[in-house]
This record gives C-alpha cells, sequence and structure tokens, in this order.
C-alpha cells in the first residue's frame, strides 16, 4: 500500500502564507490524482484542490486565486501553496491519492492530516 505523510501545518495571522507537502512511499507504483481536502470543526471534509499526473487542476472557489496546488513526480510529491489565509481556512488538511501498485492494483490513501489554524 502506499503512504502519505503530510508536513509544513501550523499556526498563521490571517494574511499569511503556509505551505503543505505531502510525500508518498511505498514500492513500484505510480500515482494518478493527487488532492488536498479539509475538514473544520462540524463540517464535512471537503476538496479543496487536485492534479492530475499530467499537471491539469482543479480549486474550490473559496480558494481560488489564493492556494496553488503542484506536484513532483519524480518525487512523488504534492504541495499546496497557501496565501492570503483567512481565518475560515482553519482546518485539519489531509492529502489524498489515487495510485495504480504493481502488485495490488489501483487504490486510495489519506494521510493522517495537518492542522492549519488562521488567526484573525
Amino acid at each position: 500500500q502506499v503512504q502519505l505523510v503530510e508536513s509544513g501545518g501550523g499556526l498563521v495571522q490571517a494574511g499569511g502564507s503556509l505551505r503543505l507537502s505531502c510525500a508518498a512511499s511505498g514500492s513500484a507504483f505510480s500515482i494518478n490524482v493527487m488532492a488536498w481536502y479539509r475538514q473544520a470543526p462540524g463540517k464535512q471534509r471537503e476538496l479543496v484542490a487536485k492534479i492530475t499526473r499530467g499537471g491539469t487542476t482543479n480549486y474550490a472557489d473559496s480558494v481560488k486565486g489564493r492556494f496553488t496546488i503542484s506536484r513532483d513526480n519524480a518525487k512523488k510529491t504534492v504541495y499546496l501553496q497557501m496565501n492570503s489565509l483567512e481565518p475560515e481556512d482553519t482546518a485539519v488538511y489531509y492529502c489524498y491519492a489515487d495510485y495504480l501498485a504493481l502488485t495490488t492494483g489501483w487504490g486510495t490513501n489519506w494521510g493522517q492530516g495537518t492542522q492549519v489554524t488562521v488567526s484573525s
């Protein structure tokens, strides 16, 4: 199975920036879509941004123009650059990937989550 490990969360003031990273590890696999989701207290998990292997991106309307998703296929890592952060962006951010593994075929997995807190 492919493991995902996130890093880069923390506490920041409104208007500030953070960069999240998520590295995938395992053996003999290729990743199709990588994405970032977030879940605020009392709310459902929602898609923030996703990126295909070829680099096509999609964003939630609430983050367009402020967040940028990117990936390094050689490093099997996805990034989320978050600028102009707002208190409403406070949530646990989860990395997601769907992949093709040599031994087990198609699969999906989530990271453990990283807390992002934006103070007003």
